[in-house]
């Protein structure tokens, strides 16, 4: 159940398009009709700018982290399986 719960909230988590949602907020735009169409920083480094691209940067760098390393914690208190699962994620 726990390995679960971890891959849902991974999921969930990985989902949240945030060059997308800031892209809305900032220009009124969709970004995936702006530049090359990727909702990724790069696009929005474009589109936007130096500053909307590293806050994109940094929250999908932190979603990834969190996901790998910050969630498994929360429900595996076998380090054994928590570095098991860390090793799958990662590669």
């Amino acid at each position: 159940m726990d390995t679960f719960l971890i891959g849902l909230i991974s999921y969930i988590m990985g989902s949240i398009p945030f060059g997308f949602i800031l892209t809305k907020i900032f220009l009124k735009k969709d970004i995936r009709e702006i530049g090359s169409g990727n909702i990724g920083a790069t696009n929005v480094l474009r589109t936007i700018g130096l500053f909307s691209a590293l806050i994109v940067l940094v929250i999908d760098v932190y979603k990834g982290y969190f996901s790998v390393t910050l969630i498994p914690s929360f429900f595996l208190f076998d380090p054994f399986v928590f570095h098991y699962l860390l090793q799958i994620c990662i590669l």
